[in-house]
């Protein structure tokens, strides 16, 4: 909600600035004062734009000023990668678990190092069961003004946690809401880890996040060979998301869908 509010306040702001700008400029500069408050109406609309190209930038799915980013995988196979984001909890983890042995379906988990320092044993089911780690860093912050000494301990604090559990797989990277802008892509670069985001979010969409039939209806709807679906399920508030996940299994599997994890997904990409 947050992300939208900044979104909307930006835009007035640069509208406004525009305008001002455009008054100030008609006509000559007929005194000193005047060229001085073109110059500042100028300077500020350029930091504005400025702003908000940066915030563009930072929470796109689809661009990143550095490294490797994938969205969805251009293939011409009906596969499909379902993710999850946060977590693990011992409230949720079995039942998600259970969910996906039911349907014989692997899938990748976005796991944060605190929580599954906390929750071991709930980490711990997700690799017996076999299902691929993603890092979703250590603290869950917005990666977008920190150290790249900062963003390199988020990442490995976590890959840490993964291997003290058993799990020594590379693993790729999501930033928490998406956001990252130029410390984070070059420290990933440098790393050789890919950026993973999604073209499907069902419970990310207000108008959709609970009510479980929609959910069900905007991924059927929306799914395309290579589709990454994003989805939280390891909290109170995801019952929606909980309820819909088997639905989407049974209904993308009718469809003639398999699933895949990310790197089974990132292989098929590498293929072609």
């Amino acid at each position: 909600m947050e992300d939208y509010a900044l979104l909307i306040v930006t835009i007035i702001v640069l509208s406004g600035a525009a305008l001002l700008v455009w008054r100030a400029a008609t006509g000559p500069a007929r005194s000193t004062v005047r060229r001085i408050l073109r110059a500042t109406l100028a300077l500020v609309v350029a930091l504005v734009i400025t702003a908000f190209g940066a915030y563009q930038i930072m929470s796109s799915r689809t661009f990143q000023l550095a490294g490797d980013l994938v969205p969805r995988v251009e293939t011409s196979e009906k596969v499909v990668a379902l993710t999850f984001d946060d977590g693990p909890t011992p409230e949720y983890t079995d039942e998600v678990l259970a969910t996906l042995r039911k349907y014989d379906v692997p899938a990748t988990f976005y796991l944060t190092g605190h929580d599954s320092e906390q929750n071991t044993a709930s980490l711990q089911a997700i690799v017996a069961a076999g299902h691929e780690l993603g890092n979703h860093t250590y603290d869950h912050p917005r990666l977008v003004f920190l150290s790249r000494a900062a963003v390199a301990d988020e990442i490995e604090r976590t890959d840490a946690v993964f291997r003290a559990a058993g799990y020594d797989q590379t693993t790729t990277v999501r930033p928490p809401g998406c956001k990252r802008l130029l410390t984070a892509p070059l420290y990933l670069s440098g790393t050789s880890r890919t950026t993973v985001t999604w073209d499907l979010e069902p419970d990310s969409i207000a108008e959709i996040a609970e009510d479980s039939d929609a959910m069900v209806a905007y991924v059927v709807d929306g799914v395309q060979p290579g589709s990454i679906v994003l989805m939280h399920v390891m909290y109170p508030s995801r019952a929606a998301s909980r309820e819909a996940l088997p639905r989407i299994i049974r209904q993308l599997k009718q469809d003639g869908y398999r699933f895949a994890t990310v790197s089974e997904l990132l292989a098929l990409r590498d293929k072609s």
